[in-house]
C-alpha cells in the first residue's frame, strides 16, 4: 500500500469507528473464500458489517479513542465485525458460524464504548434480543389491564350463561 492509501485507510477506519459504538475484533485464521464468502453475505443480509484491517494500521486508530487493553487484541489476522444498532444479533451471527464452520475467534471488542474481553462474548451471544425484551415489556406492562378486564367481564358472562340455560329450560 502507498501511503496514500494508508492515510485515505486510517481515514476511513476512524470515521466509521466513530459512528458507531460497537464492534468486535474477529480472528479469522483458516477461513475459506466460500465461508468468507457465505459470513459476509449474512452479514450484509442482517445490516452487519465485516471488515478486514491491517493491525498496524488499525492501530493508529485505536491506541487514542479507546481503551489500551483494546491495543493488545491486534495479533494475527484480524477482521472488524460491526454492528451499528444489535451488537447482541451480530454476537449470535458470528457464534453460531462459528460454531457451524469452526473457523472465527472473538478476541475482544468494544460495546457501548467499553472494553469487552474475549470471555464474555458467549455471554453476550446468549442474551435477549432488545425487540424481545420490549415486546416482553409490554406484555407484562398489559397483563394487569387484561385480567382486570376479564375479571369486569366475568359476571356479565355469567349472567348470560344463567340467561341462556333458563331459556332452554323454558
Amino acid at each position: 500500500m502507498r501511503r496514500e492509501e494508508k492515510e485515505k485507510f486510517v481515514q476511513d477506519l476512524s470515521d466509521t469507528l466513530g459512528k458507531i459504538d460497537n464492534f468486535y475484533l474477529v480472528d479469522f485464521k483458516g477461513i475459506t473464500v466460500s465461508q468468507s464468502t457465505e459470513l459476509r453475505k449474512l452479514m450484509r443480509e442482517n445490516s452487519y458489517s465485516f471488515q478486514v484491517v491491517k493491525n498496524r494500521l488499525a492501530l493508529r486508530v485505536v491506541k487514542h479513542n479507546y481503551p489500551e487493553s483494546l491495543s493488545q487484541c491486534f495479533e494475527g489476522p484480524t477482521a472488524l465485525a460491526f454492528a451499528p444498532q444489535d451488537p447482541v444479533g451480530l454476537a449470535r451471527l458470528l457464534k453460531d458460524f462459528s460454531e457451524q464452520n469452526n473457523v472465527l475467534a472473538v478476541k475482544g471488542g468494544i460495546l457501548e464504548g467499553q472494553f469487552m474481553a474475549p470471555e464474555k462474548f458467549n455471554e453476550i451471544a446468549r442474551l435477549t434480543s432488545r425487540e424481545d425484551l420490549l415486546s416482553k415489556m409490554a406484555y407484562l406492562m398489559t397483563f394487569p389491564m387484561l385480567r382486570l378486564v376479564r375479571t369486569w367481564q366475568a359476571p356479565l358472562l355469567s349472567l348470560g350463561s344463567v340467561w341462556s340455560q333458563l331459556k332452554e329450560k323454558k
